[in-house]
């Protein structure tokens, strides 16, 4: 296994949110920006529910890039192994519902 390619591929393998690549990073460097904020307020000792109002924000803006992540992750990799069938299916459909599954208890 490739480490961070549990397929065992390389960087070759195209990935469902190979498409989105730019506007995903866009996305990850504003959320970023968010953390960032978050720091200050504390170092500036801004007040707590203001401080926890932007921990909610940036925490949605998280859940919201997980849940289109796993989308392209269903719509890509999971159909594209399902049309494999096999193993490789199976393993994709259990990686998915760990995926979920992390995501309801977060």
């Amino acid at each position: 296994m490739t480490e961070g390619h549990p397929d065992g591929v390389g960087n070759e393998h195209r990935h469902g949110y190979t498409a989105e690549k730019t506007s995903h990073l866009k996305r990850l460097r504003r959320i970023e920006g968010q953390i960032r904020g978050l720091q200050r307020m504390v170092e500036e000792d801004k007040y707590c529910i203001d401080i926890l109002t932007q921990v909610s924000a940036a925490t949605k803006a998280l859940q919201s890039f997980s849940l289109e992540l796993l989308d392209e992750h269903l719509s890509h990799c999971v159909v594209e192994a399902a049309q494999k069938g096999g193993a490789e299916a199976e393993e994709k459909v259990r990686e998915a519902s760990d995926a979920i599954a992390r995501l309801v208890r977060s």
